[in-house]
């Protein structure tokens, strides 16, 4: 099968790789800025601003300054050498857009778990998807200004996780934190295969 170019002046490439991974975690947990940091690219948000409608649905205790939410994905793109991405896909985190997952999941490496350590209860879907689906991921620990920073290995227990699920601290707003993050999940999916 050949590919063709996309983007003008660029040349097909015979043996071109995607690779897809998914940031995922809890409403107002980071994962449009982590995908904002790394992307090479202006990312896509599919922010709107929240509504009176989420008024009762919407869970902003932690969050309150938050004025927007992601209703459908966020997407970036890492370019290694030609013929080489990684295409980020941000998840919604709100419940009422989980039927979205489904089809971000397809196909994907892996995934990032983001979690805050104040509402660390956030994360236990997101761990909970990946594990059912035997999807590969990592748990990034953003470590918001004025939170407890805990142990990973704390971290990983009151998330009830395996002992093979790297936990790392990160900053997303940090490019070479973001890095870290991808880095060891692709190396742990890699492992896992």
């Amino acid at each position: 099968m050949d590919f063709a170019a996309s983007e003008p002046g660029a040349t097909a490439v015979a043996s071109a790789l995607a690779i897809k991974i998914l940031i995922a975690g809890g409403f107002g947990v980071g994962k449009t800025t982590m995908v904002g940091t790394i992307s090479e690219i202006r990312p896509l948000h599919t922010e709107e601003l929240l509504s009176e409608r989420g008024v009762g649905v919407d869970d902003t205790s932690g969050v309150e300054a938050k004025i927007t939410t992601t209703v459908a994905l966020d997407f970036g793109r890492i370019t290694f050498r030609e013929g080489l991405w990684l295409y980020l896909f941000g998840t919604p985190g709100q419940d009422r857009f989980w039927f979205m997952w489904d089809e971000l999941a397809l196909g994907a490496l892996g995934a990032v778990v983001l979690a805050d350590t104040r509402r660390l209860e956030d994360s236990f879907p997101a761990v909970d998807y990946f594990e059912q689906r035997g999807i590969p991921f990592v748990v990034g620990v953003n470590c918001f200004e004025g939170a407890r920073r805990y142990d990973p290995t704390k971290v990983r227990r009151a998330l009830g996780l395996n002992e093979s699920i790297p936990v790392v601290l990160c900053d997303v707003r940090e490019r070479d934190s973001v890095k870290n993050v991808l880095t060891t999940l692709v190396t742990h999916a890699v492992e896992g295969a």
